[in-house]
């Protein structure tokens, strides 16, 4: 594994913009507070999902009428990238998960009016396009994960993310999905701006083969093994312009308007690649349709919110001073009460890097994050 992904980092190609939180028109980061360092500014609350098992494959198609979909939740709506920052989506959105022995099955169902692509080359940058895109962090410390774009042409950009860009990423674009599976069904037309559209449905299967290279753990996962997902759509604003469908442009700049972000979790800002704000699939070996199986806490949760936000503040304090703090005071984070943990956390600094560790109250784990943002629990026992 560790060959392979030397190999895959070497020749790695970085595309301007690349898998990044925005296209080029303009809407950046979170709100202005007066803070260097973007954060969240909703509270965190993840949104969670139990996936089933399917005892039949999926036939992808894009249709979404397999017997087994019928018999899966749906998501929540989506929302708004920055949550309840924001009016709620022109556009209804809702996804599906279930999986097998062979693949991580996704679908989606996205009200769209007029259905429209012009991308038609693999990899090319896909959000440039109205999109559904599909994140997957299986071991949930931030680093190492994938990211899925489609439009509705069913044009597939997928890359390798060895650490978010705030951490310095890079994005591995000649990275590809094995065996990846998608397709994609219009209710309607495509690229015809005379009629009105229902919408458009994509199914995805994702091998768990590719998925195990970088998890860390077990694949398929297994009972109630819970992994940091997330899905985005993209949605550009565009009138008919001789019989074309063109972006609308802002007068005043010249540019592109900005385009929509609407996610299954809630962001808080408008990044996509924060995964600790991605919502969080716990699987069942249970088919799906039977008897529910009840959604459990995320392993340490509370304790590893407590860590983000000190990764938050040390961020915030080397850019206003140039270094990192050894005391949670500075950075106002004391007074942290977490149950099992012994707050605060030991901070040791060097002059570009830091780690923080708590200490478990019964000394058989330590849960540490460090300046690159990766976060992780090693036991003692």
């Amino acid at each position: 594994m560790r060959k392979m992904f030397a190999v895959a980092v070497m020749a790695l190609m970085i595309v301007p913009g690349c898998g990044q939180d925005v296209s080029d028109t303009g809407r950046v980061g979170g709100r202005d507070d007066g803070r260097l360092f973007p954060v969240p500014a909703i509270e965190y609350a993840p949104e969670h999902y139990v996936c089933y098992r399917t005892e039949t494959p999926i036939v992808i198609d894009g249709r979404m009428d397999d017997p087994m979909w019928q018999r899966a939740a749906e998501t929540e709506l989506f929302v708004d990238i920055e949550g309840s920052l924001r009016p709620k989506p022109r556009f209804e959105t809702r996804a599906k998960m279930l999986w097998d022995s062979t693949y991580f099955y996704i679908a989606a169902d996205m009200q769209e009016p007029h259905v429209w692509g012009a991308l038609t080359e693999r990899d090319a940058v896909i959000y440039h396009d109205n999109d559904f895109e599909v994140f997957i962090d299986p071991d949930g410390d931030t680093h190492e994960y994938y990211e899925l774009e489609v439009n509705a042409l069913n044009t597939q950009w997928d890359l390798f993310l060895v650490k978010p860009y705030r951490d310095g990423a890079p994005a591995i674009n000649a990275w590809d999905i094995q065996g990846l599976r998608t397709a994609v069904y219009v209710d309607g037309t495509v690229n015809n701006p005379t009629d009105i559209d229902s919408g458009w449905s994509i199914e995805i299967a994702i091998p768990w083969s590719v998925l195990k290279e970088c998890a860390h753990r077990d694949t398929p996962p297994r009972e109630g093994d819970q992994w940091r997902v997330n899905f985005s759509r993209v949605e550009w604003r565009a009138e008919a312009v001789d019989g074309k469908y063109v972006k609308l442009v802002d007068s005043a700049t010249g540019k592109n308007l900005p385009e929509d972000n609407w996610v299954w979790s809630p962001q808080g800002l408008i990044a996509m690649h924060y995964p600790e704000m991605w919502g969080i699939v716990q699987f069942s070996e249970n088919l799906a349709g039977t008897p529910a199986v009840a959604f459990s806490a995320y392993p340490d949760e509370e304790a590893r919110w407590a860590m983000r936000r000190l990764y938050y503040a040390e961020r915030e304090f080397r850019e206003k001073y140039g270094g990192f703090s050894t005391t949670v005071s500075i950075l106002g984070l004391d007074g942290i009460e977490l149950e099992g943990w012994q707050w605060p956390p030991i901070i040791k600094v060097t002059e570009s890097l830091f780690e923080a560790r708590l200490d478990g109250t019964d000394s058989k784990k330590v849960l540490i994050i460090t300046g690159d943002g990766r976060i992780r629990t090693e036991s003692r026992e």
